[in-house]
């Protein structure tokens, strides 16, 4: 069972369930992947919907801060139940070690030593980038390289 087709069970069973939230989010996620669809006027695979997915976290888990700081409790809740929804579709997260060993094997290809400072910052992140697409978050690998590089 594909991803999209996943989801589009699991849409239907929410509806079936009545539960709002999960709906909701998995249609918010239907929609991103239709839209695009329309735009590219191809088929989406599994790993695009990930990409997908990942913007979609991103960008709940980048307004809880403005909530935050405005003190609505009441939508920090509801982004906290849609991030939880969109991440059980999200591929398994890389750990920090996992992170920095493809940071050292792509450091060892490059040529690039342990604590040989900030000037291969862009060269080892633009390296490491593509093989942690959808598994790991942007700014954990940024800091790991950052360690690593420091």
């Amino acid at each position: 069972m594909t991803l999209k087709e996943r989801l589009d069970a699991d849409f239907k069973e929410a509806m079936k369930n009545k539960q709002k939230v999960r709906k909701d989010t998995i249609s918010f996620v239907r929609a991103a992947i239709k839209q695009f669809e329309v735009d590219n006027r191809e088929e989406i695979d599994d790993a695009g919907i990930a990409s997908i997915l990942a913007k979609q976290v991103k960008m709940r888990k980048d307004a809880l801060a403005d909530f935050e700081s405005a003190g609505r409790t009441d939508l920090i809740d509801a982004y906290n139940a849609e991030i939880e929804v969109l991440t059980e579709y999200m591929p398994k997260q890389l750990t920090e070690a996992e992170i920095m060993d493809v940071i050292e094997k792509t450091a060892a290809e490059m040529g690039i030593e342990k604590g040989s400072g900030k000037s291969s910052m862009g060269k080892l992140m633009g390296a490491t980038m593509p093989k942690v697409k959808g598994v790991a978050d942007g700014g954990h690998v940024k800091a790991a390289v950052e360690q690593f590089l420091g």
